[in-house]
């Protein structure tokens, strides 16, 4: 947790909806909620409704459609990929405010953990994965304690607007993640695979860089200092768009952010290199359940946490990178070719399409991107 974090804590007793997908990592997310979860939360006063996701979008239809007020809180029982779906469904509601304002939690029951990963990290509970993580976050739900995260708006250049919970990633890590889907029965070991395979066929990723930098103050969990006050006009907290902006679906405004169409603001920092082997912007601690990429990272610090590796690195180099970060020490080996800096917004802008874009561990077409 962070300075200045708020916790909210759950009502006794509590309902909560629990959105399962039973195809998840290695298919045994149903069985083990029945086995570890459902006795833990019994026994403290949580009632569960069980959703199954049957096919795509199921998820999101259904949070974006269905009356949530009988419920005090979401539970996600799966991988990163079910929490993304029900993010950006919870987004499309008309009454997306009060909506978000609905706790949510994150039971692993994928072969990416991260989210889960990085709360028990945030916990302060020893780096456990599988059962022993079920476990604990379980146990988080059962305290009932809730605190706020950050959320990344993305937009694309052909007019997707994305909300994004862990991080936004293009080249090897990527490819990392999609290629290694087929293997998704191993569990955990699928990335291990799949970063053994794409370093085999390392390739290089040309685009141009852009970031807005953190001002040393601004790295707590406040809002930035020139976002928009909240106005009150009997909605509480709703945020004025700054001018010339269009208040779509009153989404919030991207305030730091000009069209893709313009040039980054004069205050941005372009980066000189435009050949890369990967770029990813994380915004908490863990890309993966042995993966601590961003070890300063917390919940609610207003923070995107970007890296970008440049090309001419060596797979040795590389592999020895990737080996580090299960600890989370890969920027104590001082990599010439590793750059981390922590920004408020960023721009990516692929030079062809080539390679795959993903979010929060999906795949996006590749094509110019900020956030």
């Amino acid at each position: 947790s962070c300075p200045g974090d708020s916790y909210g804590v759950l009502p006794r007793p509590c309902r909560a909806l629990v959105l399962l997908n039973p195809q998840s990592g290695a298919g045994r997310a149903l069985e083990d909620f029945q086995a570890v979860v459902q006795p833990m939360l019994a026994e403290a006063d949580i009632a569960t409704t069980v959703f199954i996701r049957e096919r795509p979008h199921h998820a999101h239809e259904k949070v974006r459609d269905e009356d949530l007020s009988q419920w005090d809180t979401l539970v996600v029982m799966a991988g990163d990929g079910l929490l993304y779906e029900v993010v950006n469904g919870l987004m499309e509601r008309p009454d997306w405010e009060d909506t978000m304002k609905k706790p949510l939690c994150i039971l692993p029951g994928g072969s990416g953990n991260a989210l889960a990963a990085s709360i028990n990290h945030y916990a302060g509970n020893d780096h456990v994965a599988k059962k022993k993580l079920l476990t604990n976050c379980a146990f988080i739900l059962c305290k009932g304690l809730h605190t706020q995260m950050d959320l990344v708006s993305l937009s694309t250049a052909s007019g997707k607007r994305l909300f994004s919970f862990l991080g936004f990633g293009w080249g090897f890590i990527s490819d990392v993640d999609i290629d290694s889907e087929k293997y998704r029965r191993l569990g955990n070991a699928r990335f291990t695979l799949g970063t053994l395979q794409c370093l085999a066929k390392l390739r290089v990723y040309q685009g141009r860089l852009s970031y807005l930098p953190t001002s040393p103050q601004q790295v707590t969990p406040r809002p930035p200092r020139d976002s928009p006050a909240p106005v009150t006009n009997g909605q509480a907290g709703h945020v004025l768009p700054p001018a010339g902006t269009e208040a779509a679906g009153d989404l919030p405004a991207d305030s730091l952010l000009v069209p893709l169409c313009q040039p980054v603001p004069e205050h941005w920092t372009v980066v000189p290199e435009e050949e890369f082997v990967t770029v990813y912007a994380i915004y908490q601690s863990h890309l993966g359940t042995n993966l601590l990429m961003a070890p300063a990272a917390h919940l609610h610090d207003g923070c995107i946490h970007l890296f970008y590796l440049k090309a001419g690195i060596s797979r040795v180099a590389l592999l020895k990178l990737f080996l580090a970060m299960a600890r989370g020490t890969h920027l104590d080996l001082n990599c010439p070719h590793l750059h981390y800096v922590p920004v408020r917004a960023f721009r990516l802008e692929p030079r062809v399409a080539t390679g795959i874009m993903t979010v929060d561990g999906e795949a996006l077409a590749c094509e110019p991107v900020q956030g």
